[in-house]
């Protein structure tokens, strides 16, 4: 296409294949298993330090990687939908595919479903909000901590649910 939106999306899929890769040495390197369900502070502001990871992928995604002929509201869209796509194929490709294959209907499949298309909407804002960020040049000035907050909100999200 006019716009390669397809290679940035592949770039975007394969820049978040980097992170979680990176995410999943931390959480194994740096995170405690514990045997009982007590709630450890520490532990908890470690996994929403780590969950930043995403949003320096995103920064990489968005401002590094080589960008042919497209313009920045198709650039942000093309990564946050590469960056979904990457999540969804990750995380709910084997359970599906294994899953789909019995005999009876269960709803936590329709319930997968739902939560990839909530996690497509978060990914897209929160690109949306990196390209904001990081992309355009003449802010508004009042608008700039309301735009960090919302990113920060966005990033750690994943890491409350």
């Amino acid at each position: 296409s006019e716009y390669d939106t397809i290679g940035t999306c592949v770039k975007a899929a394969l820049v978040y294949l980097g992170t979680t890769l990176i995410k999943l040495v931390c959480l194994a390197t740096f995170l405690q298993v514990s045997d009982n369900d007590n709630f450890d502070p520490y532990q908890e502001l470690l996994k929403a330090f780590i969950g930043f990871i995403d949003v320096a992928g995103l920064y990489f995604a968005l401002t590094q990687l080589t960008h042919r002929n497209i313009s920045q509201n198709h650039k942000f869209q093309a990564i946050g939908l590469g960056w979904a796509f990457a999540d969804s194929l990750l995380h709910r490709l084997a359970p599906l595919w294994v899953g789909a294959k019995g005999l009876e209907f269960t709803w936590d499949y329709l319930l997968q479903g739902l939560e990839s298309n909530a996690n497509l909407v978060l990914t897209v804002s929160l690109a949306a909000l990196g390209s904001l960020m990081w992309l355009r040049k003449n802010k508004p000035k009042t608008l700039v901590p309301i735009i960090y907050a919302s990113a920060g909100v966005l990033a750690t999200m994943p890491s409350i649910i």
